[in-house]
């Protein structure tokens, strides 16, 4: 009965830049051909039969890792698509150590920015319309964790 308004969300904004990766963090692959995210997915399949209930699942990407999770996820289309999957966390811009002025990289200006992250959750959540519409829609419960985490 709660499973019917609880949301499964994951955040999945980060780079996995510190293990030498240049796209999202959840599309490490941890065992076998499965990623974190693969292995995301399967649970939530798995609960919803489990359970008999349509779970609701979605992601927080970042401007960095919204096309590369989305297009991983295509292969699970019961998840959901475009808005219902997923809503996209504010930019921020990165700054420069000695006097904290906008910094500037003309090779490529998309690195003039990062996204903020956990932190913008709700802030990211109220500004796309997100959770107006999950409340519109009788959610009332959330669980969140990291998309590298999968306890």
């Amino acid at each position: 009965k709660l499973l019917k308004k609880t949301l499964v969300l994951k955040l999945s904004g980060g780079l996995g830049t510190g293990m030498g990766l240049d796209r999202a963090k959840s599309l490490l692959q941890v065992t076998g051909e499965n990623s974190f995210l693969d292995l995301i997915a399967k649970q939530v399949e798995s609960m919803k039969k489990e359970f008999k209930t349509n779970l609701r699942f979605m992601l927080m990407n970042s401007f960095a890792t919204s096309e590369d999770t989305l297009e991983a996820l295509s292969k699970y289309p019961d998840l959901g698509t475009g808005s219902d999957l997923e809503f996209v966390q504010n930019k921020a811009p990165k700054v420069t150590a000695s006097d904290y002025s906008p910094a500037s990289w003309e090779k490529d200006p998309g690195h003039e920015f990062c996204p903020p992250g956990h932190g913008d959750l709700y802030p990211a959540m109220l500004g796309s319309g997100t959770l107006d519409k999950l409340l519109k829609k009788g959610f009332k419960y959330m669980f969140v964790s990291n998309s590298d985490n999968l306890g």
